[in-house]
């Protein structure tokens, strides 16, 4: 553990220091954030914040992942893999959100069939290549799938992902709460003796908190689906790899809220004839318009992500 955790740090000191050059970077060539109309009104001031800052965070993991955790423990390539993979396409979006002067990036039918032929290989790696075909379940233990895994593995993957993209959208919201959910699965694969796993996870924590050292409110970067979506990818693999899949909800209770309240309120509006069960989707909108400070609203998903990962981390310890 006490590796692990020099390594998270050390991770997070690189992403620190890794941030005001990008920060420059992206400001030099004009990537900057442009704000939907929807939400102009309130956002207005963000406008012309750089944007892309997932590159800090990942760029930050591969270079840390490279130096300490590859030699001997080549199962590692596989996150290292699905950030790389996924790194690209998230680029391709914003830049077409920032250089072509847009608020829409590629459209979301480009990224799931993107995304599912991404799953679909990270699937068939973890089941025959590494042997990954259990599910953990509390009290009653380890059970092994058949080639039912791949689907499921599939599934997990693009929901987690599209997930913690739609939570992307306040200042440090999504950084804080993928850090916690990045620091319970590295408990749990520590717990499990997977000290590359724990290794792999607490990199990932210090890179995230590095750049959430910028993107506190109010941030000078934003994220942006270069940051998203690999994250949210590298997470699920993460967890598919400790077995530990199915406590996902629960440690990323705040993308699950996220996600459901938009899948909800399409729901609710298609039913009700056009009325809406929340002011504004994904959640932390709705929580906007009815009078939460942009910090409240953090701060407090934060907590509950905390609860969400004490809890999935004391399941996690029944198996």
């Amino acid at each position: 553990m006490l590796e692990a955790l020099l390594i998270g740090g050390t991770a997070f000191l690189l992403s620190v220091i890794i941030g005001r050059p990008t920060i420059y970077f992206l400001t030099k060539f004009k990537i900057l954030k442009n704000i939907s109309d929807d939400i102009s009104d309130r956002h207005h001031n963000k406008l012309g914040t750089p944007t892309m800052g997932g590159i800090q965070i990942l760029l930050t993991a591969l270079i840390i992942t490279g130096i300490f955790n590859l030699e001997n423990r080549l199962s590692i390539l596989l996150p290292f893999f699905a950030i790389t993979a996924c790194l690209l396409i998230g680029i391709i979006d914003d830049l077409r959100t920032t250089i072509s002067n847009s608020n829409h990036g590629l459209s979301w039918k480009m990224k799931l069939i993107y995304l599912l032929c991404l799953s679909i290989s990270i699937g068939l790696i973890l089941f025959y290549q590494l042997e990954v075909q259990s599910i953990n379940l509390p009290i009653l233990g380890q059970k092994f799938l058949t080639f039912y895994y791949i689907p499921i593995a599939v599934v997990i993957i693009i929901l987690t992902t599209i997930s913690m993209a739609i939570t992307d959208g306040l200042d440090g919201l999504l950084a804080g709460t993928s850090a916690i959910g990045f620091a319970a699965f590295a408990v749990i694969a520590f717990i499990q003796g997977q000290v590359y796993l724990a290794i792999f996870s607490f990199t990932m924590v210090g890179s995230i908190l590095g750049f959430l050292w910028y993107n506190a409110y109010p941030a000078k970067i934003f994220m942006g689906e270069a940051g998203a979506l690999p994250i949210g990818m590298s997470l699920a693999v993460v967890a598919l790899m400790t077995g530990h899949w199915l406590l996902l909800p629960i440690i990323g209770i705040v993308f699950v809220l996220e996600a459901g309240s938009a899948v909800i309120q399409i729901i609710y509006f298609k039913l009700s004839n056009g009325k809406r069960l929340f002011k504004m989707t994904p959640l932390h909108h709705h929580f906007e318009i009815i009078g939460w400070s942009e910090n409240q609203i953090v701060i407090r998903f934060w907590l509950v992500g905390l609860i969400g990962a004490i809890v999935g981390i004391a399941l996690a310890i029944t198996v």
